[in-house]
């Protein structure tokens, strides 16, 4: 999962410089966070580039604190994340996470991110997943046919 994912030259610089990096996982690396964050932090920490947070914010998903020109994430922001990119992840476009993270809580902080998803949601997505998938298929079979000779039978 991309929000679980820690690039091995952030965990080597870790290592060089003696201090641990959060990978996300576990109340062990969350208890020894700080209060806020900074984007650069949390990009790292979720894989994310500084771009995306700051699309993320102006799409109305994160709503981080302001002191001067930075911007500091609290833990609730970071569960938020870790929910919005759960939500990627099983390709739901970003108005549908929108609306699932904000019709109601997304757990508690220090808790598993979810998503609210009726079974209802799931087998729909399910069944737009696998559309997808068969319309990739058949481009893929267009185009590795594409310019070859048609034989006849």
């Amino acid at each position: 999962m991309a929000y679980e994912r820690q690039s091995d030259a952030a965990r080597a610089a870790g290592a060089r410089s003696g201090t641990a990096v959060r990978t996300g996982r576990g109340a062990a690396a969350r208890s020894a966070a700080p209060a806020t964050l900074t984007i650069g932090d949390l990009a790292e920490e979720f894989g994310v580039t500084l771009r995306a947070l700051r699309f993320y914010e102006a799409k109305g998903l994160l709503h981080p604190q302001r002191r001067g020109t930075t911007r500091l994430y609290t833990e609730d922001d970071r569960t938020r994340l870790a929910t919005i990119l759960r939500g990627k992840e099983l390709g739901f476009t970003l108005r549908e996470i929108a609306a699932m993270v904000d019709g109601e809580e997304i757990g508690e902080p220090g808790g598993q991110p979810s998503l609210a998803l009726s079974p209802a949601q799931v087998e729909e997505q399910i069944a737009h997943l696998e559309n997808q998938k068969a319309e990739i298929e058949r481009a893929l079979v267009a185009l590795r046919n594409y310019g070859k000779p048609k034989t006849s039978a």
